[in-house]
């Protein structure tokens, strides 16, 4: 059974799903929504309490200003306001891409109600010796959606990624003005927020919480695989690696959410380490 959920946090409403039973696990992406976490949800509720939630400005989570942008610590604060309003004090949190910024942003913020955070994907492009040349692709990505669409923006933004032509952009929802609206909200008022957020290293080295950094065991042609394995030389850990690429919990939520529930349950479970 799930439940849905709305509560009210700064500048705006906040949609959130709970389902299952145990130790209180959030799930997150950004910009992916609930929806982008449901298989995984499930594939866990017999282990976890999972939530899932919409970030703001993302589908069913509206803002008071539609201009305005989302930055990892507006995030992080409400996710603070999901677990205050479930009366937890901690949990464990699993962010992708976005929402692994979300979970960073999250621990060095909030070091006491966190307990393991697992980042898959981290866009960390502050980490990079080429920062600069990143950061100047992701303005480009901004320039062409306001120039040519949401499609060429995600060509794009697929291309710098590291992805084939072939491979396409999220899959469409029931609703092509949501996605374009969604679309809108990642391109020009989250990517850039996103990908320029500095991680405080020194809050995730010495906080009172494990980081387990995470790339999919087919995501080696991607540059998540070197913002990966920056961040983890950063914090002193090894990378692990999860199954399927950057949407791995999507196509195999099964087999993620078992290595995923095992790292969770069991701090000295044997984990498979990536080749970066």
């Amino acid at each position: 059974m799930t439940s849905k959920n709305e509560i009210t946090v700064t500048g705006g409403r906040l949609y959130y799903e709970v389902r299952g039973d145990g130790p209180l696990l959030l799930a997150m992406g950004s910009p992916m929504g609930a929806d982008a976490f449901a298989p995984l949800a499930d594939a866990l509720a017999d282990r976890f309490t999972v939530v899932t939630h919409d970030p703001r400005g993302i589908s069913r989570s509206a803002l008071d200003d539609p201009r305005e942008d989302s930055t990892p610590r507006l995030r992080a604060e409400d996710v603070v306001a999901i677990l205050d309003d479930l009366g937890a004090e901690t949990a464990d949190v699993f962010g992708s891409s976005g929402g692994a910024m979300t979970t960073l942003a999250l621990a060095a913020r909030h070091p006491g109600r966190i307990r393991t955070v697992v980042a898959h994907e981290p866009p960390t492009l502050n980490l990079l010796p080429d920062a600069v040349d990143r950061h100047a692709e992701v303005d480009e990505i901004v320039k062409t959606f306001e120039t040519d669409g949401l499609e060429a923006a995600w060509r794009m933004f697929l291309s710098t990624s590291g992805y084939q032509e072939d491979e396409a952009g999220p899959p469409p929802s029931d609703s092509p003005e949501q996605d374009l609206e969604d679309g809108r909200r990642f391109f020009v008022h989250e990517l850039r927020e996103t990908t320029r957020y500095i991680p405080d290293l020194d809050a995730l080295r010495d906080g009172p919480f494990r980081v387990v950094v995470g790339l999919g065991a087919d995501s080696g042609g991607l540059l998540t695989r070197r913002t990966c394995a920056a961040l983890a030389d950063e914090l002193g850990v090894p990378v692990v690696e999860f199954p399927g690429d950057h949407g791995g919990f999507i196509w195999d939520p099964e087999g993620f959410a078992k290595l995923l529930g095992d790292i969770l349950m069991t701090e000295n479970v044997r984990i498979p380490l990536a080749r970066v």
